[in-house]
């Protein structure tokens, strides 16, 4: 009898979603999570990260790149 044994239903590929992390900016690589610093990509200027702001919403201060998590 299908269902019973823990695979889900045909085709669904177990019912396992693949993936890590806790949350949507959970794990702990790189640009993950509130602290750290916002980097330019460009020249490798610094600054902090401000909690609820996005590191590419802001622009590197010496170059005008937009900033990445680091």
């Amino acid at each position: 009898m299908p269902g019973g044994d823990g695979t889900g239903p045909l085709g669904t590929g177990g019912g396992f979603v693949r993936g890590g992390g806790s949350g949507r900016m959970g794990g702990n690589r790189p640009g993950s999570g509130p602290g750290g610093d916002c980097v330019c990509p460009s020249c490798g200027q610094k600054i902090s990260h401000q909690r609820g702001v996005p590191c590419y919403s802001a622009k590197c201060p010496k170059c005008g790149t937009k900033m990445v998590k680091g």
